[in-house]
């Protein structure tokens, strides 16, 4: 897919990089990836994506923008408040680069829509807030075998990893799922919500960011990704620790008891 002498200029960053170049960038321009939420993770990594020249970026979330998601939501703004996230988020891309494509989906993921809509894009990157849609979106991923980069967000802290468990790892066994990590949600009440325990606006800026650099490379193909690892970061101490996870076989997905 060729640039026009606009994109290359916009692009040239990216162009001069030797694991990108314009290969790399042709790549991103021809790229499908779905966000599941416009929030304090959707935010930041929609912004990033967008000025990477990722070419159609589908937005998933069914809510209204209020007054206290300005703290971290940073792609909304104070006159969006009471609009729908997609609408706000798609005019806010269009005015930070008119070459991107947005897909505003606003609803709910479930167990009727996920598979379709999922099947439609290259790469899903969630930053969904609650377990439920953590989960769907996983097995849905899977099933569809699309790349997924997804993060958790708490209150100093966070977790960031990708799954590829359609593929082989470089040993030819099984890439794991994220049911081989977290075999099973909590219980209900057993963490706080963000409406409960609060969270650090420039902390989910950082986390997003980071989840765009991983959208980025499922694309483009540089370097070590974290597929099989779990990056978990520790605001208050400023620390970073990965941790790797393997598969089990008996996650329900792939394991030996799933259905075949």
């Amino acid at each position: 897919m060729s640039l026009s002498p606009e994109e290359i200029e916009r692009y040239a960053r990216h162009l001069v990089l030797r694991d990108i170049g314009g290969p790399g960038q042709s790549k991103l321009k021809d790229a499908r990836v779905l966000v599941v939420g416009a929030g304090g993770l959707g935010a930041p990594l929609l912004q990033y994506l967008a000025a990477a020249g990722v070419g159609a970026l589908g937005v998933v979330d069914d809510d209204a923008v209020s007054l206290s998601n300005l703290q971290r939501q940073v792609i909304h703004a104070t006159q969006d408040v009471g609009r729908p996230k997609v609408e706000s988020a798609r005019d806010a891309i269009a005015r930070l680069n008119p070459h991107v494509l947005v897909e505003p989906h606003a609803l709910r993921l479930d167990e009727m829509n996920a598979r379709t809509l999922i099947g439609r894009y290259d790469v899903v990157a969630d930053g969904s807030d609650n377990f439920a849609t953590r989960y769907l979106v996983s097995d849905a991923c899977y099933y569809e075998r699309k790349p997924l980069v997804t993060a958790a967000l708490g209150g100093f802290d966070a977790s960031l990893t990708t799954l590829r468990p359609f593929d082989r790892g470089p040993d030819g066994g099984p890439n794991p799922t994220y049911r081989c990590l977290f075999p099973g949600p909590p219980q209900a009440g057993e963490i706080p919500t963000c409406e409960e325990a609060g969270v650090l606006g420039a902390l989910a800026g950082i986390v997003g960011a980071m989840m765009a650099l991983e959208v980025v490379r499922e694309i483009v193909g540089f370097g070590e990704g974290l597929v099989g690892r779990l990056l978990l970061i520790d605001a208050r101490g400023m620390r970073f620790e990965t941790i790797r996870y393997a598969f089990d076989p008996e996650n329900p997905l792939s394991g030996a008891k799933a259905p075949r």
